[in-house]
C-alpha cells in the first residue's frame, strides 16, 4: 500500500483467497484493504496514538439518515457527555479533496453536529472548527489534543 502522510503505525493484516484485510481495532475484525480503508485505519491510529482520543470513543463506518436518504460517515469521536468531538471523512489517496468533499461532510454534520471536522486522503489534511451560530466553518492548522477540548 502507498505511504502516507501520517507517522509510522503498526497493523495486523490477514491474506485470505489472495485479499488482504486490516484488523480495525474499533469493529474488532478484519476488513478488506482497500486505498481508502489504509486511509481510514492510519486516520483511527493518529486520533488514538497522536490526539488521545480515547478508543471507547471512537465510532467508524456507520449508518445516518440525511433527509431519508442512508449514507455512511467514516470517524466519528464522541466525548464523554456523548456530543460529537469530530467528525472525519476518508477519501483513497488519489481521489483529489474538493469542495465536493467538504460540502458532503457538512451535510453529514447538519445531522450529527460535530465540534470540530477532518477530510482526508491520506496525503492532505484538513482541519475545520464549526461555529453554529455563524453557520461556518474554520480552517485549522491542526487538530487539538482530544483532552484540550472540553
Amino acid at each position: 500500500m502507498q505511504k502516507l502522510n501520517f507517522p509510522t503505525y503498526t497493523f495486523r493484516f490477514k491474506n485470505s483467497e489472495n485479499k488482504v484485510s486490516i484488523f480495525d481495532a474499533i469493529r474488532k475484525k478484519f476488513i478488506l484493504l482497500s486505498p481508502e480503508e489504509w486511509v481510514r485505519q492510519h486516520t483511527v491510529q493518529f486520533l488514538l496514538q497522536e490526539k488521545k482520543v480515547p478508543l471507547s470513543l471512537l465510532n467508524v463506518e456507520k449508518l445516518i439518515k440525511i433527509n431519508e436518504l442512508s449514507k455512511r460517515y467514516d470517524i466519528v469521536a464522541f466525548q464523554p457527555d456523548g456530543s460529537i468531538f469530530l467528525l472525519v471523512e476518508c477519501k483513497a489517496p488519489e481521489i483529489k479533496i474538493s469542495q465536493d468533499t467538504f460540502d458532503q461532510i457538512a451535510r453529514y454534520n447538519l445531522k450529527l453536529e460535530a465540534k470540530y471536522l477532518m477530510v482526508t486522503n491520506g496525503l492532505n489534511h484538513y482541519f475545520c472548527q464549526m461555529d453554529f451560530k455563524k453557520e461556518c466553518y474554520t480552517f485549522l492548522n491542526d487538530l487539538p489534543h482530544y483532552s484540550n477540548t472540553y
